[in-house]
Order: structure tokens, then sequence, then C-alpha cells
């Protein structure tokens, strides 16, 4: 039993007991995550495929993690013309278990 979930402007493939790295939600470590736009489910051979969404499916999680991703480079280069520039960033992420999948 597999579903497919949107968040965050992504799209995530989940199935129960997966840990899911997302852009961060609000809330605190252990609190429920309830995600209702379900796009697509799936039990076996029986799929159902949402326009937009699947209704009344709702994927439940609780949050396992607050904190930041690893470090991306951002480097800007022209040559000969002197042009150089270096930033850093890193994402903040929220990390989801997910426990059910309803249908």
């Amino acid at each position: 039993m597999y579903a497919v979930v949107a968040t965050g402007g992504k799209q995530y493939k989940v199935k129960e007991g997966d840990v899911l790295k997302i852009e961060k939600i609000a809330g605190d470590i252990g609190a429920q995550v309830d995600f209702d736009q379900v796009l697509m489910y799936a039990d076996g051979d029986q799929v159902k495929l949402g326009q937009p969404t699947v209704e009344g499916a709702v994927v439940r999680g609780h949050i396992v993690d607050q904190g930041k991703d690893r470090k991306i480079i951002v480097f800007k280069y022209k040559r000969r013309k002197r042009y150089r520039r270096k930033n850093g960033h890193r994402q903040a992420y929220t990390a989801v278990r997910i426990d059910t999948i309803e249908a």
C-alpha cells in the first residue's frame, strides 16, 4: 500500500513506516501531521487517482525531527571579468514518519 502526497510544492510517494524529509512545517517533535492532499492511492491491484485529490484519503504521520539540511554552495563566476559571488544556503526541513494511510 502506498500513496502520493503533495506538500511544500513537491510530490512524494510514501508508504507506512517511511521517514520523509519535507519543507519545514510548524510543530513540535512528536506532533501529529495530516496530509490531506493525496493525489494517488494504491492498495495491491486497486488504484485510485484523484482529480486533483482523492476524496476522503488522509495520510497520517508524526514529526520526528526539525533541522537544517547540509550546506549548498552557490558560486557565480564570469571569466575574464573579475566577477565572483559565493553564497551558502542551508534549507530548513521537517522529518515526518508515516504512520497510516487511510482511504
